[in-house]
């Protein structure tokens, strides 16, 4: 019988609807996984509400919805390996000299980030005399770094490269460098939910994910969504 795989269809690159049908990075990903691994997969929409419990009471097989690896949510569910992280990424404004932004050379600096985020944990903890200026939105806070209010701003590197692609971002600024990958403070990354029970469909998954990735699909797959690399 087919495996079912819920998305949610409203958080682009990665999921979305396209002529009424499932779109985006996850939805090829998928279809690729599920293509390398034998399997025949459809793919199903699902609010993001609610979509753990549709995958506890068997609605559906495994969830590829953008979900970040908790704890919390691994009490209930199994996740794979993670198939994407997004990094973070530190901006600047193009005339500033910021060599390699880390713990050492951030001393002093006004940091600016986003209040909610898991970037002023990593701050506090992190980057030691570090000046960290909280925002409601990282859109607050690009806009107090194109005004010369903060030196640097810490960030998604999907939203960051975004804001570097609208002409008043590409004007003022620039990536200055990313937090090093395996930093714990910020998280797993984003891995397929499935059922506790269900062990050879995880394996099969992270055996297809590793292919994938050894032979450059993963690559391609991800170069049409994301400009940057995602492994």
């Amino acid at each position: 019988s087919p495996v079912r795989i819920a998305t949610e269809g409203g958080h682009p690159p990665f999921n979305y609807v396209e002529d009424g049908k499932p779109a985006g990075f996850e939805v090829e990903l998928a279809q690729a996984l599920c293509g390398q691994a034998g399997l025949t997969c459809t793919i199903v929409l699902h609010q993001w509400d609610g979509i753990i419990k549709g995958l506890e009471a068997g609605e559906y097989d495994a969830i590829m919805a953008s979900m970040a690896i908790t704890p919390k949510r691994a009490a209930r569910i199994a996740f794979t390996k993670p198939y994407y992280r997004i990094p973070f990424s530190y901006v600047a404004r193009k005339d500033a000299s910021l060599p390699n932004p880390g713990p050492g050379t951030l001393r002093g600096r006004a940091i600016g980030v986003a209040a909610h985020g898991p970037q002023v944990a990593y701050l506090e903890q992190r980057v030691p005399g570090a000046d960290i200026r909280t925002f409601d939105s990282l859109a607050d806070a690009t806009l107090d770094l194109r005004a010369g209010r903060v030196d640097v701003v810490l960030g998604d590197k999907l939203d960051l490269a975004n804001f570097l692609a609208r002409p008043e971002g590409g004007a003022c600024c620039r990536l200055v460098g990313d937090v090093p990958p395996g930093e714990p403070l910020l998280g797993e990354g984003v891995g397929i939910g499935l059922r506790k029970g269900d062990r050879d469909l995880r394996e099969a998954f992270e055996r297809a994910l590793a292919a994938l990735i050894a032979d450059g699909r993963y690559d391609r797959i991800r170069a049409k969504f994301i400009p940057f690399d995602t492994k």
